[in-house]
């Protein structure tokens, strides 16, 4: 009897083992994006075989819909792809232009001062070129491998069927209260007494499913020729603070192809978005400035961590500020702001017991004087998207076409054209792609294995998050949840930025000691990350927002 209650309770053991082993099996795919819906239109698009860049053209079609204050295909945005066979990155650049008719004191009034900012956002002058579709439509011919119509099937119904309202949009659509002054979003988001919809209440969005339904079935020229063009000319000429964009601008657009950013981290090889983005070289810059620091030793909430990674934020943005902006306008000197001399000069301004307060930028070698959403996705060859799309900010210029809301991107580029009777590297000029903070990125090995795809929303801030989840993952070996759920400590080259309601303002007198100005502030975030592991791959999206990480 006791071999057989041994046997008995082997055999349970190894019953509950295979269990756990099918219940537990690492992803060999994965989603990470900032909406459930979205996240599971991208799995079965994994399922069906279909390709990374598949899948993220199916997700972005679905926050379009569920998360239309964060992006959309009047926007734009940056998508870097990895290639599993040949270890390559390739870097889609999907931003908007500034229409030919741009000049350079279009956000100056009449005084020459700037325009408020919500004066400038909700305005026709705002609208930028859209880039999305045409970006997309290019990594498709690359790298898809299911029908371009088909991607749109599951955004299609969740517009004409409908969807609950996530929580960040109803409480944009009740912080806003200048959204119900367009007709059309008024009549699609709010009540008839004006009152936002709210929390889980249902909305359809037919006119998007409709638009995007010619988009599935002509591709992109439905969008930027002909009738749909034209109507968002006419809206963006005929608004009340009227824009330049015309049918040559929307007709005449063109994605770009650029090679990705990349440099040395410790043992990894860390690689980003290139200008227009300041987000690749800031973030690299950061890391190069703080390895010597060896910071691994330290934890997240300790104060000399929050002082060295705030005093190297520092450092970053302000030659960020001074040197970032279209490559094709500016001669953006990347290989001299990322030399290591160039740091280890840059460095000696830092020091662990004292801060430097504002700063200016530094000399580069080589320089000559002249709402936003993150999805990270691997597929099941092991190549991976890592995306960020937007449309500026919350609901774009507030100008809403056929369902679809157009980007205020143009609110990107410097408001002065010249500082200190210098040309900004940042104005306005007809053609030209705003600087962007969007900063896509992958961690590499030393053998070029992927070791993660990472990124964030938050406008300026989408730097300081993408660069401490990067330090979570690497230096603090945190799971991909755990870092991007670390409390936010930012700088950009002004106060100290600790996140409320988490234990790092319990070092703002410590700082305010060591010189800092200290702002206490909400954070939003807006992260999504993927990580390899032994077995197979891991997921996570920012706790702060509505996103969630799935993989089979």
């Amino acid at each position: 009897m006791k071999a057989v209650r041994l046997l008995g309770a082997a055999l349970l053991l190894l019953l509950a083992a295979c269990r756990a082993s099918v219940s537990f099996a690492a992803p060999q795919t994965m989603v990470a994006a900032a909406h459930p819906l979205a996240v599971e239109a991208g799995l079965e698009v994994l399922r069906r075989g279909g390709s990374a860049v598949d899948a993220a053209i199916a997700v972005q079609m679905v926050l379009g819909v569920v998360e239309p204050q964060a992006s959309g295909i009047g926007g734009g945005g940056f998508l870097l792809h990895y290639d599993a066979g040949t270890q390559a990155i390739t870097v889609y650049d999907g931003r908007e232009t500034a229409p030919a008719g741009a000049t350079p004191s279009m956000f100056l009034d009449t005084e020459g001062k700037p325009l408020g900012f919500r004066e400038a956002i909700a305005s026709g002058i705002s609208v930028g070129v859209p880039g999305l579709l045409a970006m997309l439509e290019l990594a498709h011919k690359e790298r898809g491998k299911l029908a371009w119509s088909d991607l749109f099937v599951p955004a299609i119904a969740v517009a004409r069927d409908g969807f609950a309202i996530p929580p960040r949009l109803a409480a944009w659509l009740a912080r806003i209260s200048s959204l119900r002054e367009e007709p059309a979003i008024r009549t699609l988001y709010y009540n008839a007494d004006g009152s936002p919809k709210k929390l889980g209440e249902r909305i359809a969005n037919p006119e998007l499913a409709e638009t995007m339904r010619l988009i599935a079935e002509q591709g992109p020229r439905a969008f930027y020729q002909g009738a749909m063009a034209a109507e968002m000319v006419e809206r963006v000429q005929r608004h009340r603070r009227p824009g330049t964009l015309s049918v040559t601008d929307l007709a005449d657009y063109r994605p770009i192809k650029r090679e990705a950013v990349c440099g040395p981290y410790r043992v990894w090889k860390i690689c980003s978005m290139p200008p227009p983005s300041s987000g690749g070289i800031a973030i690299l810059q950061i890391l190069g400035l703080l390895e010597p620091f060896e910071i691994w030793h330290d934890k997240p909430t300790d104060l000399r961590a929050i002082h060295l990674i705030a005093e190297a934020s520092r450092l970053a943005f302000a030659d960020r500020d001074r040197y970032v902006g279209d490559p094709a306008f500016v001669d953006v000197p990347v290989a001299g702001m990322l030399s290591p001399v160039y740091l280890s000069e840059r460095r000696k301004l830092m020091s662990p017991d004292r801060s430097m307060g504002k700063v200016s930028p530094g000399v580069p070698p080589g320089y000559v004087e002249r709402g936003t959403s993150h999805i990270s996705i691997v597929d099941r060859w092991g190549n991976a998207v890592s995306f960020t799309t937007t449309i500026e900010a919350p609901f774009g210029a507030q100008i809403m076409v056929r369902g679809v809301l157009l980007n205020n991107e143009l609110t990107d580029f410097s408001p002065r054209p010249e500082l200190n009777g210098k040309p900004v590297a940042n104005r306005v000029q007809p053609g030209k792609r705003p600087r962007s903070s969007m900063s896509p990125t992958f961690v590499l090995d030393r053998d070029g294995k992927l070791v993660a795809a990472l990124g964030s929303a938050g406008g300026s801030r989408i730097i300081g998050d993408t660069l401490q989840a990067t330090i979570g993952l690497l230096d603090w070996n945190l799971s991909p949840q755990a870092a991007l759920a670390l409390p936010r400590v930012l700088n950009l080259n002004g106060a100290t930025e600790l996140e409320e309601g988490t234990a790092v303002p319990a070092q703002a007198d410590a700082l305010r000691a060591l010189g800092h100005e200290v702002q206490v502030r909400p954070h939003e975030g807006g992260l999504s990350a993927i990580r390899r592991t032994a077995e197979g791959w891991e997921g996570a999206a920012d706790p702060r927002r509505d996103g969630v990480a799935k993989g089979e």
